[in-house]
């Protein structure tokens, strides 16, 4: 099972949808601009299509007849990326035997984590073995987003939150049976990594497009980090 745990003292690198900040998103360009860049993993989201085919996109409604399929996102880490950890984000509850299947074709399963915001899936995901699982804390909860640092939470209220996450953190994880918690970086800290690391899963964090936030949500000890841009990572 792939460790997402701090590397040699520093977070892991995870390109997200690729490198969305370099090429167009969850397209094999970006996915390619991301292995350049040099990154530990690379996210992308799945979704079916209106065939049910598994699809890379972040939503159906994005979805192109140019559209990668899954099957050929896949091919990519074998044929290209075989060193880079497969980051896969299912978007739909219902398909998690199918994506594990895919992982298993392409003999994919050892190097990949599969987040998600639905519970179900996380659940089922464990009991299909060897692919770990992470929850995400959805943003409809708090009303986040990854535009801006925070946006568009008022600092009253990102204070409350960052108050109450690592309260949410031990649940969350007990329910949703996953070895991993994925939480935007504006409500991270100390305390909720401590939270995860104490049940003994790893924190990720989403989306980070700012040498400042990074430094931060390095200190508070995240062991992954998602950007837009993996140049982030290189020394200034």
């Amino acid at each position: 099972m792939i460790s997402l745990e701090r590397r040699e003292g520093r977070p892991l690198r995870i390109g997200h949808r690729g490198a969305a900040s370099l090429a167009p998103a969850n397209t094999l360009p970006s996915l390619r601009a991301a292995l350049e860049v040099g990154v530990d993993l690379i996210e992308f989201d799945v979704v079916a299509g209106v065939d049910g085919t598994l699809v890379v996109s972040h939503s159906p409604g994005e979805i192109q007849p140019e559209t990668p399929t899954l099957d050929k996102i896949l091919a990519f880490f074998v044929e290209e990326a075989p060193a880079v950890g497969v980051h896969l984000d299912l978007k739909q509850f219902g398909r998690e035997r199918d994506v594990v299947d895919a992982l298993r074709r392409f003999a994919l399963v050892e190097r990949s984590f599969v987040s998600t915001v639905y519970m179900r899936t996380t659940r089922a995901i464990a009991r299909f073995g060897r692919v770990r699982a992470g929850i995400t804390i959805p943003r409809a909860v708090f009303g986040i987003s990854d535009d801006g640092r925070g946006a568009p939470i008022a600092r009253s209220g990102l204070r409350a939150l960052r108050r109450t996450t690592p309260a949410l953190v031990r649940p969350l994880l007990e329910i949703s049976r996953a070895s991993a918690v994925v939480m935007h970086h504006s409500i991270v800290t100390e305390a909720s990594v401590r939270a995860a690391h104490a049940r003994g899963a790893a924190v990720v964090t989403w989306t980070v497009d700012d040498r400042e936030e990074l430094a931060r949500v390095d200190r508070a000890g995240v062991d992954a980090i998602v950007t837009n841009d993996p140049r982030l990572f290189l020394p200034v």
